[in-house]
């Protein structure tokens, strides 16, 4: 009875009106560059979402069509993570449970296991796989383990109607199989890693697991390319500055959602870019204006 009450509180908050952020004065001052960049994006024909809260308040700092669903690759095996942390919890398995990878598994792009000479991984070395490096070879073992439909049933019980993961990683996609990897809000995305960030998503335990998991992740080329990280190494707090933040890389596809915590604020956010990715340049343009957002996002928190 608990849990359905603070599901429906959460959608409360995700379905109330709030006043467009497009203009103003004070915090919406903050964000001038990032309603610049993304309009320029969205005028030349992409579509793009934005969201960022404060994590003290919960107070929305930033929302640009943040509703809309929108394709968010490979950020959908953040459900993933939270299902698999959620069953160590629960003892359901243990960490040190040991995975084979199959030829049916097999599959490129992201990811060192599948140029590694080791057949066989731990539950949570996989599991930091998947965070450290978006491994999709141990996306799709987890996933073999845990199965889809335990992570969509996990999602849905979050409270999250617009973000899923849909599919396991796939070479190529054919008329049967789902168009993307996974979908979602930036509203819900940012909402999920205020929750991660608070111990607040399933429980404290698996919630701070996520997040150390995800403390790991070494592209910073989005958003977070503005905060002056160390991509391989930036698990502690740099210059009072600490990240934890997923990826999500597609053609024409560039998302991030993530927490950072400054000297002065906290915030969570999630920046959701659909484009005609025909051209180097067309991909930089997007590149840049991500980069500008987590400029406007660092002088916030700072």
């Amino acid at each position: 009875m608990v849990e359905i009450t603070r599901t429906r509180e959460r959608w409360e908050r995700v379905r109330a009106p709030r006043a467009a952020r497009h203009s103003g004065t004070g915090v919406a001052e903050s964000f001038a560059g990032t309603f610049a960049a993304l309009g320029r994006l969205a005028f030349e024909g992409a579509q793009v979402s934005a969201s960022v809260i404060d994590l003290n308040s919960g107070k929305t700092l930033l929302a640009i069509d943040d509703r809309i669903v929108l394709p968010t690759a490979s950020i959908g095996k953040v459900l993933l993570l939270i299902e698999v942390s959620a069953r160590l919890t629960n003892r359901e398995f243990s960490g040190y449970g040991i995975l084979d990878k199959t030829a049916k598994d097999a599959v490129a792009d992201s990811g060192l296991w599948q140029h590694l000479q080791a057949p066989s991984l731990p539950i949570a070395d996989l599991a930091t796989l998947v965070a450290a490096s978006s491994d999709n070879l141990a996306t799709n073992v987890l996933l073999r383990e845990v199965g889809l439909s335990a992570v969509r049933a996990r999602t849905e019980s979050l409270g999250l109607m617009r973000t899923a993961l849909l599919d396991l990683v796939r070479d190529s996609r054919g008329p049967d199989d789902a168009p993307q990897l996974s979908v979602g809000s930036t509203t819900e995305l940012s909402w999920l890693f205020a929750a991660l960030a608070r111990g607040e998503v399933v429980d404290p335990l698996t919630s701070q697991r996520v997040m150390g998991w995800l403390s790991l992740n070494s592209d910073l080329s989005m958003v977070a390319s503005a905060f002056g990280l160390d991509p391989l190494s930036h698990r502690g707090a740099d210059h009072n500055t600490l990240l934890v933040n997923k990826t999500g890389t597609d053609a024409g596809v560039r998302a991030e959602a993530g927490a950072l915590r400054g000297t002065n604020r906290a915030v969570a956010y999630a920046v959701s870019v659909q484009f005609n990715d025909d051209g180097l340049q067309a991909r930089l343009r997007v590149l840049d204006a991500m980069r500008t957002v987590g400029m406007d996002i660092l002088e916030y928190v700072h």
